[in-house]
């Protein structure tokens, strides 16, 4: 009967300990995923941005990879994890010095630790002579 009873007496403690621990995650969310670089001429073909994000979770955000549809498209992102609360920037620089001219659409996928664990952001503009 003792050994039942300390059984049940820890069966409880666990139970109890284990409702009142709240699920940690990591969560990004972006201002915006879609921006417009406007309209320039290839002697301003170097053009940049910057996608503005926070961790909405409980957990640091780990943003594992950033990487663009294209080569001529360059993202760099935080290596470091971003506490809950925390904001932090994609910075994408797009280079069209020696591509085709006209209107462009450019796509960077976002790999990180939150619950949606892939965000595609978008650039777009166009080109002239």
């Amino acid at each position: 009967m003792k050994k039942f009873a300390l059984f049940l007496l820890g069966m409880v403690l666990f139970v109890t300990n284990m409702k009142g621990e709240e699920e940690k995650y990591a969560e990004i969310e972006f201002e915006t995923q879609k921006m417009s670089l406007g309209t320039f001429s290839e002697k301003d073909a170097v053009r940049t941005c910057a996608f503005t994000f926070k961790n909405v979770g409980t957990a640091p955000l780990i943003i594992n990879q950033a990487f663009a549809s294209c080569g001529c498209t360059t993202p760099d992102f935080p290596k470091t994890p971003i506490k809950p609360g925390e904001s932090g920037t994609i910075g994408v620089t797009y280079n069209g010095q020696g591509r085709p001219f006209g209107r462009f659409t450019k796509t960077i996928t976002v790999r990180c630790n939150g619950k949606t664990e892939v965000v595609r952001l978008t650039i777009e503009g166009e080109m002239t002579e």
